[in-house]
């Protein structure tokens, strides 16, 4: 697919995969991006999709990188939620080849518009932690799995599911929150990736290209978030999961 590509065409995916991991740093939904830039790029769905999850393991690879430099993410004690994400996200990958997602769309949208309004109306929401709702044991064994599961049945907002579970029933404040959202995010990219390679759904020579410009837009992305925390995060959250909804329902 690589050699039919013009190279105007290569640089405006590669553009489209940094404005991706600058946005999916932050708040999630990079594949509003991306996707649709592979389809218009002439990719099958299949494709579109098993080649975003190759760029993505970049983008949030490289955000989970800067915020566990950063002390947010402890990765040695995180391993074992990681590892469920990854896990969970094949068996929904592999559920997939098999089960059609239209019921999957008809659903989303409004849980998504829920997760925006819950973001928009919270109004002690910030970057303190507050009491969990549940044990760190009992979110890792449920949550964690299940979400990774759904990112690899589906995708399109993943990374909301995650942080509206850290923030309501781990007690998280926003930043922390979006800090260990990009680790699972990044464990269920890859457990995705791994059965779109073996199924040869993958575009590795543009997938690369992408990636690496998504690496560079998610180490920006997540400095800034950073710097700013719950007062950049909380807005785009909300815009994301609404514009989110919004292209759901249009497809």
């Amino acid at each position: 697919m690589f050699g039919e590509i013009g190279l105007d065409i290569l640089l405006l995916l590669a553009l489209a995969g940094f404005l991706a991991g600058f946005i999916d740093s932050i708040a999630g939904g990079g594949g509003l991006v991306t996707v649709p830039a592979l389809l218009l790029a002439g990719f099958s769905p299949v494709e579109a999709l098993g080649t975003n999850k190759l760029q993505g393991v970049f983008g949030s690879g490289s955000a989970t990188w800067s915020y566990a430099s950063a002390g947010l993410v402890d990765l040695r004690r995180q391993l074992p939620w990681a590892l469920l994400a990854l896990l969970g996200s094949i068996a929904g990958a592999l559920l997939a080849t098999v089960l059609p997602g239209e019921w999957l769309r008809a659903a989303l949208p409004p849980m998504l518009v829920l997760i925006a309004l819950y973001f928009a109306f919270k109004p002690d929401m910030g970057d303190i932690d507050r009491a969990q709702r549940i044990s760190p044991f009992l979110f890792g064994l449920t949550m964690v799995p299940l979400i990774g599961f759904y990112d690899g049945l589906f995708g399109p907002g993943a990374g909301s599911f995650f942080m509206l579970a850290f923030v309501a029933l781990a007690g998280y404040g926003v930043l922390k929150a979006t800090a260990h959202t990009k680790l699972l995010n990044f464990s269920s990219n890859l457990g995705s990736l791994i059965l779109f390679a073996a199924v040869g759904a993958v575009s590795w020579k543009v997938g690369l290209v992408m990636g690496a410009a998504q690496f560079v837009g998610a180490r920006l992305g997540a400095r800034l978030a950073m710097k700013a925390g719950a007062r950049l995060i909380k807005p785009l959250l909300v815009a994301t999961c609404v514009v989110l909804a919004l292209r759901l329902l249009l497809d």
